[in-house]
């Protein structure tokens, strides 16, 4: 029994081992990721899955699949390597497990039916094309997030969503972390693994494992195979989508705070020690009274320029304020009496209006109408903003947040408050900026998510180092 057992598991390897040999020698950008995944025998699943550190495979499937179709046992393995490479098993992050699972399976069968290759060519069916259809009207790159949404939005019958599953599910999922296992430890008992770390952190250092090989992968694509965009497909677009770096639009807000006293009762610095002394010496009279007064971090003065040319939707706007009040309110990062700024510009200033109040902000989302549809010149914005520094009226401000297309003239000089050029692109892609200003895209998963912008060389970003910098520090760290 012992004997079958390992002669099952020696020809299972054997598959795996000529399968990724294939892989290698079509794709050589792969050479790197191909690496990455060890094989494991387990009984438990019926086909095969992976988790992050191995091909989990049942020996059976794999001896028929090998029997039947090696193009199929090539493209299950690379299947299971793009989860890997764009991060679905890690990815989930609050949404519904099976519609989840089903929106990754769509995505890297799109990467695999586009790649130019031998070794995964298949007909495709009239289903999968119709599918592929689809997706494509709704979205420019086809990626897990965006599926999984255009899932929710459809409100599929169960019957749809099973000839989905029928169609574009190839390995099986179980393997994956589950969400709210914070040590990744989802492996089976009897799965042979590497056994606990001890740190209980496994499953961020197989998403960091994996991020690195992603990076590594599109950095291959982009450099040393940069004539092979046939056989890469749309692996390179997928894997830029999902390396792109990516900040909380909390935190953001935060660069433009201002320490301040508030006439509030200070609770932390109250010692109650004294407070109880004093009564119980001299009756009611307490020996030190709560400080009125605290020092918070949060925004005084501030503005934000809509551009309100023809070529920025009124919707996308709304949004983007709706976005902003809400991140602004929630966190508590009004004074209470602050000097917000909502200035619409296209070819010049159209309208200024100035906020108060978290519910002067809101009632302003509310009623909100866009002045202008001209053309696109960022400078009479930047004039203007200049005039009411040196007035006084926003004599601390600390940035600025301009939204537009990007399409316009710049200011030659930096100006002397740090400046953020936002931009909603559907395909991900944004104009580049002066070098004293930071960019921020808005990918159309939606607002929430925000992320700094594609080779801008030595711009600042939003947690204030370089892109070159960065780069340095990846290398070293590799």
């Amino acid at each position: 029994m012992h004997e079958n057992h390992e002669k099952l598991d020696r020809l299972g390897r054997a598959i795996l081992s000529s399968a990724r040999n294939e892989l290698y020698l079509n794709m050589r950008f792969l050479d790197i990721a191909l690496s990455g995944l060890d094989y494991a025998m387990n009984l438990n699943t019926p086909t095969i899955g992976v988790d992050g550190i191995s091909i989990q495979f049942n020996p059976r499937y794999l001896m028929e699949l090998y029997r039947d179709d090696l193009v199929l046992l090539n493209r299950v393995y690379l299947h299971m390597l793009l989860h890997c490479l764009l991060r679905h098993p890690f990815n989930r992050q609050g949404r519904e497990e099976e519609r989840w699972s089903l929106a990754c399976d769509i995505a890297v069968e799109s990467i695999l039916d586009s790649i130019d290759s031998r070794c995964l060519k298949v007909m495709q069916s009239e289903f999968r094309e119709d599918t592929y259809a689809d997706l494509s009207a709704e979205m420019p790159v086809l990626t897990a997030e965006a599926i999984y949404r255009w899932l929710g939005q459809r409100c599929r019958s169960y019957d749809d969503e099973l000839a989905l599953i029928r169609e574009f599910r190839r390995d099986d999922h179980r393997f994956w972390p589950p969400e709210d296992d914070p040590q990744g430890d989802s492996q089976p008992d009897d799965r042979p693994g590497d056994g606990d770390n001890g740190d209980g952190d496994r499953r961020q250092e197989l998403e960091d494992k994996w991020r690195n090989l992603g990076e590594k992968t599109q950095t291959s694509l982009e450099t040393f195979f940069a004539d092979h965009g046939d056989q890469a497909g749309d692996l390179l677009q997928s894997l830029a989508v999902e390396n792109r770096e990516r900040y909380d639009y909390r935190q953001f807000l935060r660069r433009f705070v201002t320490t301040r006293e508030e006439i509030r009762v200070d609770v932390d610095s109250f010692d109650y020690a004294y407070y109880a002394l004093g009564l119980e010496l001299y009756g009611d009279i307490p020996l030190i009274e709560p400080l009125e007064y605290r020092e918070s971090r949060k925004i005084q003065d501030f503005a934000i320029v809509i551009d309100t040319s023809d070529s920025c939707s009124g919707d996308t706007v709304r949004r983007f304020l709706e976005e902003t009040r809400a991140v602004l309110s929630s966190e508590g990062l009004f004074f209470d009496h602050a000097n917000l700024h909502i200035i619409q510009a296209d070819a010049g200033v159209q309208q200024d209006t100035v906020v108060h109040t978290p519910e002067e902000l809101e009632q302003l989302c509310r009623d909100f109408q866009m002045r202008g549809f001209g053309g696109t010149d960022f400078r009479p914005a930047f004039g203007y903003i200049d005039g009411l520094v040196q007035s006084g009226e926003l004599a601390g401000l600390k940035g600025i947040l301009y939204f537009t297309d990007g399409f316009g003239s710049y200011p030659e000089r930096k100006p002397d408050y740090e400046t953020a050029f936002v931009f909603f692109r559907e395909d991900y892609q944004a104009p580049p900026v002066p070098p004293w200003a930071i960019r921020v895209v808005l990918g159309p998963e939606g607002l929430p998510e925000w992320t700094e912008g594609e080779n801008v060389g030595m711009m600042p970003d939003t947690d204030g180092i370089t892109n070159t910098e960065r780069q340095q520090t990846r290398e070293q760290r590799e």
